[in-house]
């Protein structure tokens, strides 16, 4: 993309200036202009018309179309109307006060219709319809889904078709689109154990989420540094696990996440990655790790002792109680990075795996872990989500795991191996975010394809989304959001919008909007390169 460059010779400068005083000094004809809308993620079919409808702040609103099976009781729709007005409208009145608007108005009413079951007062899943139509003209515009959740993404859509012309009227082309995403899963990992993310953090990541279409938040909730969520069967995780008392997710913390997300439309994952990443759970909970021997200091301790009967006890508790606290039907049980050395260290599990005959062979006793974990799972009649690990090391996986493709290296050939199997794949190898590099890297994340791999139809077909990864290392409240967005909006539109959309300088010049849209509704997202945000915010 050439974006640098040396100017226009003197005679062209000037023919350029002569031109730009006659459009000023012209009538301006009702058509749209580079203020025009900018949509992301691209919709599937997007029809729009040169003709434009203004709004006025003080004669549009939604409604419900007495046909929808979602009516005013639908708490839901109710603060989804008010939210999108505000986004729509509240920044200007917010900054121009009771400034003027221009009074002619076109376009007075958005009409919402629900056709089937609403799904209003339900947690969406994997299987959830986020399917809508909508067709702006005036005075009545009309968005039609199935459910709730589509409404909700048509309702962002619309928002992102308003602009303000020239002369600050709000404006909308008259348009017809039909939506729907590619793939069901697409979520943003956030990792709350390297760094607490204080709630309001992670709520203003749900917002920023649901601007991108995003629809799973992947709560990587705890790991070895420390342990923030606060279990009420065994407190002392938290107690003694987490970073300071004051560092913890309490149960209302969790359920507000959860309802946040519900009412955007996304789903709530949580992770308690097992047996490795664990060293925070060791201070809470007396003898679950492995006392390594050998060359290690005393009191050195590595990953879950797998051969205790407490052992299994306590997770089958504890992930009793994740289970009803998560309403989501799966659960991310980990399983990445399991280090042997101190299982091989230590002779009573020596002795263990030479009654159990597995010889030399670590991975059988962390296939012996996996699958007693599995089992508790399945008992709590949730599903679960494993990293790629769990797989290459020949665990027996239950029908419908989700495998998590996360290693760079040759992952394309791994989601050939994993389809073949039958196993459902997730794809975030190419999404880790907290990789940073001086430049635009959203271009490399934006021109992934997820199905870019060897195997039948029916093999891609069990790839069922992908995530964008922010590991905590190095990340913070302080650098969350720029260092998430806009970059994670090149995957959100990779995993909405189809194949074929992958022009770089149209996603280029949308996604510069797009950012400045995310700026104006209080994202500190970063900008892309060199220019500014059209909205008089001083950034």
């Amino acid at each position: 993309m050439a974006l640098r460059g040396r100017g226009p010779p003197r005679l062209s400068r000037l023919l350029a200036a002569l031109a730009a005083l006659a459009a000023l000094v012209a009538p301006s004809p009702r058509v749209s202009a580079a203020r025009g809308p900018a949509l992301w993620p691209l919709p599937l079919s997007v029809q729009m018309s040169p003709r434009l409808l203004r709004l006025s702040p003080d004669n549009f609103y939604f409604a419900h179309d007495p046909s929808s099976t979602a009516g005013p009781s639908c708490a839901l729709l109710q603060e989804a109307f008010r939210r999108y007005y505000n986004y729509i409208f509240g920044f200007y009145k917010w900054h121009h006060g009771s400034a003027k608007f221009h009074t002619e108005t076109d376009l007075q009413q958005l009409l919402v219709s629900v056709v089937l079951d609403s799904e209003c007062d339900t947690f969406p899943n994997i299987s959830s319809d986020e399917s809508y139509t909508l067709l702006v003209k005036g005075p009545v515009s009309f968005l039609k889904a199935n459910r709730v959740w589509g409404v909700l993404r048509g309702l962002e859509t619309f928002s992102q078709l308003i602009y303000q012309d020239p002369y600050g009227a709000f404006t909308i082309n008259e348009s017809t689109i039909s939506d729907s995403p590619r793939f069901p899963h697409r979520g943003i990992l956030i990792d709350t154990a390297r760094h607490y993310l204080p709630v309001k953090s992670i709520l203003k990541t749900l917002d920023a989420m649901a601007f991108n279409k995003f629809n799973v938040l992947h709560w990587h909730i705890v790991d070895d540094q420390s342990f923030p969520f606060q279990s009420i069967t065994f407190p002392e995780l938290s107690n003694k696990g987490s970073y300071s008392l004051s560092h913890v997710y309490t149960p209302n913390d969790v359920r507000m996440v959860i309802e946040y997300a519900r009412l955007r439309g996304i789903r709530v994952i949580p992770e308690f990655d097992t047996p490795g990443h664990t060293q925070s759970w060791g201070k809470g909970q007396k003898d679950l790790l492995t006392p390594c021997y050998n060359k290690e200091p005393p009191g050195t301790f590595g990953p879950i002792n797998p051969i205790l009967n407490t052992t299994y006890s306590f997770l089958s508790k504890l992930f009793k109680e994740i289970s009803m606290v998560f309403p989501d039907q799966f659960i991310h049980l980990g399983g990445d990075e399991v280090e042997f050395y101190c299982w091989e260290s230590n002779p009573d599990i020596q002795y263990f795996m030479k009654q159990k005959g597995f010889k030399g062979d670590f991975k059988k006793l962390e296939s012996f872990y996996i699958q007693k974990l599995l089992d508790i799972i399945s008992t709590t009649k949730k599903r679960s989500i494993v990293w790629q690990e769990v797989f290459d090391d020949k665990v027996k996986l239950q029908q419908g795991t989700i495998v998590q493709v996360w290693k760079k290296e040759l992952y394309a050939l791994e989601q050939n191996v994993v389809t073949a199997a039958g196993f459902p794949v997730i794809l975030s190898a190419p999404w880790y975010l907290d990789w940073i590099s001086y430049g635009q890297d959203w271009i490399k994340y934006y021109t992934v394809e997820p199905l870019d791999f060897g195997g039948s139809q029916e093999q891609k077909q069990l790839v069922i989304g992908g995530e964008a990864c922010l590991w905590g290392e190095y990340v913070d409240a302080t650098n969350l959001s720029p260092r998430l967005w806009p970059r994670a909006s090149a995957v959100g539109e990779r995993l909405w919008s189809q194949k074929e959309i992958k022009n770089i300088d149209d996603a280029y010049k949308r996604l510069t909007i797009h950012r400045c849209r995310m700026v104006r509704r209080g994202i500190a997202a970063e900008p892309l390169f060199t220019g500014y945000c059209d909205h008089g915010v001083k950034i």
